[in-house]
């Protein structure tokens, strides 16, 4: 690890050592989590975008064969009608 030192202003350093302290985190460890961040939401500068791609949901699969669809909604039906009385 490379140790570094940075100037600040006076209000920004009281401000970060205080959100420090109330998470019980150093001064240190919150200067890297927010230089990770904003590298994260700033790539360098022209680098090509990752190609967007259509997100991936793990669903499990079909629980209920389709054909069988119709019939379980006729029961659901029943059962509701049945619960009003």
């Amino acid at each position: 690890m490379t140790r570094t030192q940075i100037q600040l202003p006076d209000d920004l350093y009281q401000r970060a050592k205080a959100f420090a302290a109330e998470r019980e985190l150093s001064l240190a460890e919150i200067t890297r989590r927010g230089i990770e961040l904003f590298l994260d939401r700033f790539p360098p500068l022209g680098a090509p975008p990752a190609p967007w791609q259509l997100p991936k949901i793990q669903s499990g699969g079909i629980k209920v064969p389709l054909e069988s669809l119709h019939d379980i909604a006729a029961m659901e039906e029943e059962n509701r009608s049945l619960v009003g009385r």
